[in-house]
């Protein structure tokens, strides 16, 4: 057996369209024009197929082209009214070279004619490169359809992952919705690139050179008191002696530094976030909201929940003894607190990243001074109803639902929400008129 033919998988050239001319017109076989010109025998029968033109005969009154003309011997028909009527073949026109150039037969021919013309056939091609990439791929009934589906999610904040996620039947992949948004083929329902949720992109850290004197080693060397053993180095070395201890991550959110506060966490193994606001950013009332979740929940429980805590060196987390010692059994620590290295976030970053979703409903701008413990159960009720691609296309509420129980989840007030009822917008609580 001969060795197949080496093709180079490119698209075909003015120069290899006349040579596909010349070919048909020497009326040579599809396989002898394909290794002429080194591509496949099935490349040159579409482009030939796809890309020749008709010239139909005058044959209004002639019947002999009709493929029944021997059994209908002496029928004085027009074949235009025969109800009979098929045109015959030819294997020439039909099967290779498959147009008709160059045929001998074709003056006395009454079968309709396929011609090929290289410089026709590479200006349709040229037509149809460009048609294929301008405009989008929907029938006007389609993209109504899916507005219907994706125009009110987008609007109460979700996401187009989120959306497509549980929808899919809209079969689309999230960067062409996109694409169609900024094309405005969702303008007229509502929705435009201005309506979607603003796209965070984290700033990686970069290392400035320290002073003269003062190094990271001779900073670590001599931690402050509160923060000895209880660095980020000793939080991965604790992790490797207790593998499989699951850890919160905490941090605190204003928009004043006057306050008020919103003290949040993180269960790094379901991504699921809690939060609750305070007057104040003292010592005092954060260990306030550790003591609430312990009487809440239980000594065991809590300490089964929440056994390790990771957080940053605000002056409101400088009291580690006070946030390990448990309210209700004296002398007993109900978790091991560690603390991030200054001004490095991304050692918390599952918690720094969720906080892009607290503040789709709560901005910037916005005072805190009327939001409640209710309104936050309301607002990480949605935002833990939300699906995410870390957590393979799953919600936080299900993967802690799993692991703890519902009862649990239920004692820390937070709800499931049907996927197309989740909201991420300030109109949520009422912060800002929708």
């Amino acid at each position: 057996m001969g060795k197949r033919q080496y093709c180079d998988n490119t698209h075909l050239t003015l120069s290899e369209r006349i040579i596909i001319e010349t070919g048909i017109t020497n009326r040579s076989t599809k396989v002898a024009i394909a290794k002429t010109i080194g591509k496949d025998p099935s490349t040159i029968a579409k482009e030939i197929r796809k890309h020749r033109i008709v010239k139909p005969k005058h044959n209004n009154n002639y019947k002999s082209n009709c493929k029944f003309v021997k059994e209908c011997d002496g029928c004085q028909k027009n074949h235009k009214r025969c109800e009979r009527y098929q045109e015959g073949s030819c294997s020439e026109r039909d099967r290779s070279p498959g147009a008709c150039n160059g045929c001998k037969k074709s003056g006395a021919c009454y079968l309709t004619h396929y011609e090929y013309l290289a410089k026709l056939a590479d200006e349709m091609y040229r037509e149809t490169l460009v048609e294929s990439r301008v405009g989008i791929n929907l029938t006007p009934e389609r993209r109504n359809e899916i507005a219907e589906i994706v125009v009110p999610l987008a609007i109460k904040g979700q996401s187009f992952y989120q959306i497509l996620n549980n929808h899919p039947e809209i079969d689309l992949s999230d960067k062409t919705l996109y694409n169609y948004v900024s094309q405005g083929v969702f303008k007229e329902f509502g929705l435009d690139s201005f309506t979607l949720k603003e796209r965070v992109q984290r700033k990686p850290y970069t290392y400035k050179k320290r002073k003269a004197g003062k190094s990271c080693e001779n900073e670590e060397k001599n931690p402050k008191d509160f923060y000895r053993n209880r660095t980020y180095k000793d939080f991965m070395q604790f992790r490797v002696e207790n593998p499989g201890l699951p850890v919160v991550q905490m941090d605190t959110v204003y928009n004043n530094p006057e306050g008020p506060y919103i003290q949040t966490f993180l269960f790094e193994n379901s991504n699921l976030m809690l939060g609750f606001i305070h007057e104040s950013k003292t010592t005092a009332s954060m260990i306030s909201t550790f003591d609430y979740l312990e009487r809440l929940l239980g000594s065991e429980t809590f300490s089964l929940l929440c056994p390790i805590c990771l957080t940053d060196r605000g002056t409101e987390f400088k009291a580690p003894d006070l946030f390990e010692a448990s309210c209700l059994v004296p002398g007993k620590k109900r978790l091991k607190i560690f603390y991030c290295d200054p001004m490095q976030s991304y050692q918390k970053a599952q918690i720094e990243n969720n906080h892009n979703f607290l503040r789709d409903i709560i901005p910037n701008n916005v005072l805190l001074y009327s939001v409640t413990d209710e309104d936050l159960s309301l607002a990480f009720s949605h935002i833990n109803s939300t699906p995410r691609k870390s957590l393979n296309d799953r919600t936080p509420y299900d993967l802690f639902q799993y692991s703890y129980g519902q009862d649990i989840i239920d004692l820390l007030g937070i709800k499931k929400l049907h996927y197309d009822d989740v909201t991420l917008r300030p109109y949520l609580l009422e912060l800002i008129k929708k």
